[in-house]
């Protein structure tokens, strides 16, 4: 069986109590070995899903009888939009468990697969009842979602309204429900509604979990510039450039007459006084704007 590299850092203790708990039936070394895959899961697979996915698929040929191991598989091929094969690995994690925790996720997996009717049916199952506040939120979510799949967005809008969103106090989920109503709202062109609920969602958005505060600033019509990497930065350069009015330069002399082009003189001027010549100016300097890039 082919491992992935884990660092030394990484001893497995960092899991969650429950899941070692599970983990006791397996024998201590193989135990701790898919400990530290788990570990690897948790910590890629919002920066590298796909990195998550390998580190997954090794603690499931390890110990595919946990229902942990298979809840992280399914959780690493949601991410990777694997949604068939998450959805096989959370009805596994489940018929273990028994719990109904997951109930949402499967439901938008559903979705993910093109079938929001389905997603549907399992917001209006039995199980939802048993889901706690966080996960009926979910469930929420994922209908509305269904809705807007299906073009009904006027019912996605009804979906989320609900004693959660009206709530002024601060959990975890308020912040994305506050943000998927407004993103209903504002699909259906009530945008100054839209814009008062991005802003509520802003003010629950204490761990940047939705780029409200980026809809809000768009709808106030404030653009933002991502700053670039130095290489790659447009910066605006002054050139000082030294010209010297004695010198001319091709294009101007293409415009004056030859030598040949010349009359004859028809007199000589040598008796004439002489003009003097005026004295040379110092060169000017002229600053030209030229944007390059570096």
């Amino acid at each position: 069986m082919k491992r992935l590299p884990i660092p030394d850092d990484v001893t497995g203790d960092e899991i969650d109590k429950d899941v070692r708990q599970e983990l006791q039936s397996l024998p201590k070394t193989l135990a701790e070995d898919v400990a530290r895959n788990l570990v690897m899961v948790a910590r890629l697979i919002d920066e590298d899903p796909e990195g998550a996915y390998g580190y997954s698929k090794v603690a499931l040929r390890l110990a595919s009888r946990v229902a942990a191991v298979r809840e992280a598989a399914g959780f690493a091929a949601y991410a990777n939009q694997k949604y068939s094969e998450a959805l096989a690995e959370f009805r596994a994690a489940r018929r273990m468990t028994g719990n109904t925790e997951l109930w949402p996720v499967m439901a938008d997996c559903e979705r993910g697969l093109g079938r929001p009717e389905k997603a549907l049916d399992m917001a209006g199952a039995p199980e939802v009842q048993k889901l706690d506040k966080a996960g009926q939120v979910e469930m929420r979510l994922v209908a509305a979602g269904a809705r807007r799949d299906m073009d009904q967005l006027d019912a996605a809008i009804v979906t989320l309204q609900s004693p959660e969103l009206a709530s002024h106090s601060i959990q975890p989920w308020t912040a994305r429900l506050r943000y998927a109503y407004a993103d209903a709202l504002l699909a259906v062109g009530r945008e100054g509604e839209a814009r008062e609920w991005f802003a509520k969602a802003v003010e629950a958005d204490r761990d940047g979990s939705t780029d409200a505060s980026d809809r809000l600033a768009e709808l106030d019509g404030v653009e933002f510039v991502d700053a670039m990497d130095e290489d790659d930065a447009e910066t605006e350069t002054v050139v000082t450039v030294v010209v010297d009015e004695d010198t001319t330069t091709d294009d101007a002399s293409d415009d004056e007459p030859s030598d040949e082009d010349a009359p004859e003189a028809v007199e000589s001027k040598a008796d004439e006084p002489q003009a003097v010549e005026p004295k040379a100016e110092e060169p000017k300097i002229v600053p030209i704007k030229d944007s390059t890039e570096d």
